[in-house]
Order: C-alpha cells, then sequence, then structure tokens
C-alpha cells in the first residue's frame, strides 16, 4: 500500500530539478544534438525503435536523448508517445525480397545470386579501443563509398524450397492480432508470438536465444540468410483503388534453417525460423529467429525438453523490458504499511520461539 508523504510533492519537483541538471551535465561541454544521436548512435535508435514499436528516428534519438541514455527508459518514453497516436489503417506487408541490401549474408550458401555483401559490420573488426575518435575535429580517414545492392534478390530458403527439402511457411488468411493495442493472452500463435519477440528485450531474447545453443533446445540452427536495407511501405487507398508508398524503412531479416527429422505426415526437411526487427540490429534478428524456431515445438510435433525457450508463457511474459522494469521498480516506491505488517509479524513470532524456548529450559 502506497501512503502520501507531507512534503513528497515539493521533493519530487526538487528531483525532476536536479535530473534535467544532470542530464545536461557540464555545460561547458558541447550539448548532444538530435540529429548527432540520430546519426551517430544509429545501433541504439534502431533498439529503441524495435522495442518501443515505433519507427521513428528522430524521436527515437530525443528519447534516448531525454533519458540519458537509459535505452528501456527511452523504450517506455516511445512506447508512452506511441499510445497518442491516430491510426488510420494498415500498410502491406512488406516485401523484403525487394529490399534494397546493405548487408546479406548466408552462412548456408557461399555463391549466391547477387553475391554477398559484408556492409557495415562489427563482424571483422579487432576489438580495440580506436583512440583517433577521441581526438576532436580528426577527419576520418577515406573510405570506398558503397551503395545498397539493386533490384530484387531472392531468399536463400527459395532455393532449399524449389527441391522441397525445407517446409513452406503456412499462409494465414486472418488478420493477426495487434499486441500494440490488445493484451498478450494465451495460447498465442506464431504471428503474435513473432510481435512479443521484435519488441522484446534486446538481452532477454539474446539469452534465450543462447540457450537453445547450449542444449536447452533442439534447433541446431544455421544462419540462412541475414539481410538489412531499405523497404517500401505501402498502403491500400480505397478511394483510389490502389496503393501507394507512404516512405521506406530500414529493418533487418534473418531466416535460420534448422534441421527436422519429419513426422508422420511430413517427410526429414528443413524448418525456419524468422526475425524481423526495425533498423540495423542483426544480433536481435538472429536472436529472434532462434526462439521463434524453438517455440514452434509443438506445430512441428516434436518433443518438450523442457528447455526455458520452448515455454512460450515464460518466454513471451517476461521478453517484455518496460513491463519487467515497472515490475520491478515499483519496489522503491513506499511501502511503510506493508513494511510494518511484516514487522509486527517477525516481531511476534520471535516472542513466541523466544518463550518457548524458555519454556523447554525451565523443563
Amino acid at each position: 500500500m502506497y501512503v502520501a508523504v507531507k512534503g513528497g510533492e515539493r521533493a519530487i519537483d526538487n528531483a525532476h530539478a536536479w535530473l534535467a541538471e544532470e542530464r545536461r551535465g557540464d555545460p561547458g561541454v558541447a550539448e548532444l544534438g538530435i540529429a548527432q544521436i540520430r546519426e551517430q548512435l544509429a545501433l541504439a535508435v534502431a533498439r529503441v525503435m524495435a522495442e518501443g514499436s515505433l519507427y521513428d528516428p528522430d524521436l527515437a534519438a530525443l528519447a534516448i536523448k531525454q533519458a540519458r541514455g537509459d535505452l528501456i527508459e527511452a523504450v517506455f518514453l516511445i512506447r508512452a508517445y506511441r499510445t497518442t497516436l491516430p491510426r488510420f489503417g494498415a500498410a502491406r506487408p512488406v516485401d523484403t525480397g525487394a529490399m534494397a541490401c546493405d548487408r546479406r549474408i548466408s552462412a548456408t550458401f557461399k555463391d549466391l545470386p547477387g553475391g554477398q555483401i559484408l556492409g557495415p559490420t562489427f563482424d571483422y573488426t579487432h576489438r580495440l579501443l580506436d583512440f583517433a575518435l577521441a581526438a576532436d575535429g580528426m577527419a576520418p580517414p577515406d573510405a570506398p563509398q558503397s551503395e545498397a545492392s539493386a533490384g530484387a534478390m531472392a531468399h536463400v530458403t527459395e532455393f532449399l524450397a524449389r527441391e522441397g527439402l525445407i517446409q513452406p511457411e503456412a499462409q494465414g488468411s486472418a488478420t493477426p492480432r495487434d499486441l500494440t493495442r490488445e493484451p498478450l493472452d494465451f495460447p498465442a500463435d506464431r504471428p503474435l508470438r513473432l510481435q512479443a519477440l521484435a519488441r522484446g528485450d534486446e538481452g532477454f531474447v539474446l539469452s534465450m536465444a543462447y540457450s537453445t545453443q547450449r542444449g536447452y533446445g533442439r534447433t541446431h540452427p544455421f544462419v540462412g540468410e541475414l539481410r538489412i536495407g531499405t523497404v517500401a511501405v505501402e498502403m491500400d487507398i480505397p478511394e483510389l483503388g490502389f496503393a501507394i508508398e507512404l516512405g521506406e524503412v530500414v529493418v533487418t531479416e534473418c531466416e535460420t534453417v534448422n534441421q527436422f527429422t519429419g513426422s508422420r505426415t511430413e517427410p526429414p526437411q528443413f524448418t525456419r525460423g524468422y526475425g524481423l526487427v526495425f533498423g540495423q540490429s542483426e544480433r536481435k534478428a538472429i536472436s529472434m529467429a532462434l526462439v521463434d524456431r524453438a517455440l514452434r515445438w509443438e506445430e512441428l510435433g516434436e518433443d518438450n525438453v523442457g528447455a526455458p525457450a520452448q515455454d512460450t508463457e515464460f518466454v513471451l511474459y517476461h521478453a517484455d523490458n518496460v513491463q519487467a522494469t515497472g515490475f520491478l521498480e515499483h519496489i522503491k516506491l513506499p511501502h511503510y504499511v506493508d513494511f510494518q505488517s511484516e514487522l509486527e509479524l517477525i516481531r511476534r513470532l520471535r516472542a513466541e520461539a523466544i518463550a518457548g524456548q524458555a519454556r523447554e529450559a525451565a523443563e
């Protein structure tokens, strides 16, 4: 139970003022601009957009600045703002096959139509601090100019599908439930699970994915394809009778290829795990794909080995960092009455125990 504290409102106002000072930092240091955060902390911006379920790099950068770099707090701010926005309709599913790729790699096939595109990645860098970046005003070394791929590039899994080596994806006809407008409930079908994973905490989803690789789940994944790039967002306009392009978004998509021993009705073949998130966020997309595949054990007729990543309710109930943060941090708020009742209980139990010991000693 929460109780009012005398003088609390004034103390809270002072705390907010102090927070504003701390957020600004030393006035002698130039203030970070929204454009600087958007352009130079792009991966943090991408995470906030993905977990906040809102694609807007400028607003995500603003949230990061307001939250002093606390990305979960920034996600909270973005979700709160998102609830105030009107909804005019729904866009068509984006066509990732027509993506203008900045990065496209496959761990299963070396020679791909369109080639492997390494793109901007930390994969091949030495994990050494670059102190040149600390030198204000130092110009970066000239780098070769690169361009995104042009034209549609088939997904790697399509090559396997031509030979019937991979399970075809079920084509759903019903409109998926919207997790941003409806509370999570069970049973959760795959579209709902994918929504929850896409906006789930990156660290949690990463841990669940890692656990499947450590033996807590029978997935044995290969990265069939990982691609990062720009896709068009289109919306059907009933008055016009056709779709128009609203704009473009940057997304990361991952398809994993996993073993499947088959069932009574299906021969042995590969199955898929899938991940799709806003911005450049390949760690999250890969993790999402691994967990997605682990959660498919029941529909594929596999055994549940009791792995955490196979427990749909455990994964989805605990993946949301905003909900987890609220539940965790509420214990900082006043619980004076609750604690007093616990304190009185402990005192009574101690008194009874001491009295009992005294009686035993007397006997």
